[in-house]
């Protein structure tokens, strides 16, 4: 069932072989590109990528065809990939892992087997982000509140914490303006979101009006932390 159109590694393209390869690598990212578009944001070009990788993963794969000098080529020509691109999220990661196989496999003839990827893992994928599978139990918030550097921030915010918060933690403190403030960083959930506003309002008051953020918790790379 998963054999390879190509019988040989070393065999000449035919036409048919490549227009079968390179439409089963279309619909395949096709079907990757909407899987990813479920409930993601994304730009045009992005998505667009995603159909055409598996072809032009494939179509490189099938023209190296055994060849050990083109093989290291396109290994080095991959690796400068890397030091261009933008980093994204970890699905955007995941999409573009799951194009590359797809077009690795239709590269080396195997059609069937490549269907079979889209159709397992796009179906594990789809149903991953359909169902809560990973996500907080509570309605996590990232609370960023700065300070005057003459404010104990072990301290300063407890009792208002008590007041509207059922959890909180702080995730980092991170000196400012030269030193000169402290922005510290916590998840919180509250106990009633309506009143947000006067929990905000309240930490105005505490931290004589400086900048606060509360909104959805971020990832953060290592240099940031």
């Amino acid at each position: 069932m998963f054999t390879s159109i190509l019988s040989s590694a070393t065999e000449s393209l035919t036409v048919i072989s490549t227009l079968l390869c390179t439409a089963a690598s279309m619909g395949c990212g096709l079907v990757i590109a909407l899987i990813y578009m479920y409930k993601s944001t994304y730009t045009k070009s992005f998505v667009t990528s995603l159909v055409i990788m598996p072809a032009l993963v494939q179509t490189v794969i099938m023209i190296v065809n055994g060849n050990l000098g083109t093989s290291v080529a396109v290994l080095g020509a991959f690796s400068l990939v890397r030091f261009r691109s933008v980093p994204g999220s970890s699905k955007d990661i995941t999409a573009i892992f799951f194009a590359v196989a797809v077009g690795l496999a239709n590269g080396m003839g195997y059609l069937t087997y490549s269907a079979s990827i889209v159709l397992i893992v796009g179906l594990v994928f789809f149903i991953l982000y359909v169902v809560p599978f990973g996500e907080h139990s509570g309605k996590f918030k990232e609370l960023k509140v700065l300070i005057p550097e003459n404010l104990d921030y072990t301290e300063v915010f407890d009792d208002l914490f008590e007041n509207y918060l059922k959890k909180w933690e702080l995730i980092r403190v991170k000196t400012t303006d030269l030193g000169s403030l402290y922005e510290l960083s916590y998840h919180i959930v509250m106990k009633d979101y309506k009143k947000e506003k006067e929990f905000l309002d309240e930490i105005r008051c505490r931290n004589g009006n400086l900048t606060i953020i509360c909104g959805r918790p971020q990832n953060r790379s290592a240099e940031e932390l």
